[in-house]
């Protein structure tokens, strides 16, 4: 699923790669969605069938809501995009 979530974020327009060859927000997000996987201790298939909930956790008034601030708010960036992903696939 998080392959397909990266193809989706570059068919968005988000690059796959900086102009020096390195990872760029396409795999980023991914890493992130997955971090949060892990640090949840849950399936992407699980955060994907919950994502509205950990969209408001990581959010800016949710309980979690420094570290979804991280890195300039990469992680929760991550999680909307990847929100936008889930419903695009129903």
């Amino acid at each position: 699923m998080l392959e397909n979530f990266k193809v989706y974020l570059i068919e968005q327009g988000y690059s796959e790669f900086t102009p020096t060859g390195k990872p760029s927000t396409a795999y980023d997000y991914t890493k992130r969605v997955n971090k949060i996987c892990l640090r949840e201790a849950l399936s992407v298939k699980y955060l994907a069938e919950n994502i509205e909930i950990y969209i408001d956790k990581y959010g800016p008034t949710g309980n979690d809501s420094a570290f979804g601030k991280r890195s300039n708010n990469a992680f929760i960036n991550a999680l909307r995009r990847f929100g936008e992903f889930v419903a695009s696939s129903n």
